[in-house]
């Protein structure tokens, strides 16, 4: 069970400069949020949808507020990418990811290939390396499909191109992507916005990399990695 999370709701007026988000709170006091999301967040950013934040008193942070949900109809989407991490993580110590065995140990953030870090290193019973890396997704322009990525993405073909280069020297490498949402049953590339990514999907499955995709459960105070959807190939 991970930690309870306090959530604070408002209303979006507006995302800008990538990093910022105005919002109004319900108590009508209005706050500049923290937006950690590096993606266009394509489909959720009209002005008067609900919002969740977190806040911190890290006296070190100037801002204070961090964006992590934006409803979308009835439709809940986590934007919050740092998050993303945590909530695998906390998949990995409950053993709900089935391809990991149930028996391994794992360490976070460790280097690997060139200037990079894998999200996790996975050591299982037979002391055999697993990479896993851990992309978010918010994106979903077809009913019930969940996609990535929303924007063009060279950090991610990077990685892939490294999950690859793992896989050759005897590794076992897993791409996992985690539908920060919970109206999608299937998960595809958006090929449509990146080609290379997609091009650079087929050729790690091609060489061994696995994919996984998992969608999230939303409650009150929590988001958690929840069930394991399909991945279509077109």
């Amino acid at each position: 069970m991970s930690d309870p999370v306090k959530f604070i709701a408002g209303r979006l007026i507006k995302r800008y400069k990538r990093f910022f988000a105005d919002v109004k709170l319900d108590s009508g006091e209005i706050v500049t949020a923290h937006c950690p999301n590096t993606g266009s967040m394509m489909g959720l950013l009209e002005e008067g949808n609900i919002v969740l934040l977190t806040k911190t008193d890290n006296e070190k942070r100037k801002l204070k507020f961090t964006l992590e949900v934006i409803k979308v109809q009835a439709t809940n989407v986590g934007v919050n990418t740092h998050r993303a991490n945590r909530i695998v993580e906390q998949g990995i110590e409950a053993k709900k990811i089935s391809a990991l065995g149930k028996s391994y140990h794992f360490k976070r953030e460790v280097k690997y290939g060139k200037n990079s870090r894998i999200d996790f290193l996975i050591t299982n019973k037979e002391s055999k390396e697993i990479f896993l890396e851990v992309k978010n997704v918010t994106l979903s322009k077809n009913k019930n499909i969940a996609e990535f990525p929303d924007a063009v993405t060279e950090r991610g073909s990077k990685h892939l191109l490294e999950l690859i280069q793992a896989v050759k020297k005897g590794k076992r490498a897993i791409m996992l992507f985690l539908i920060q949402r919970d109206d999608c049953k299937k998960f595809r590339i958006a090929e449509e916005i990146d080609p290379i990514y997609k091009e650079n999907i087929i050729k790690a499955i091609n060489v061994g990399v696995e994919i996984l995709c998992y969608s999230c459960s939303f409650t009150k105070n929590n988001i958690e990695l929840d069930k394991k959807i399909k991945f279509i190939d077109k």
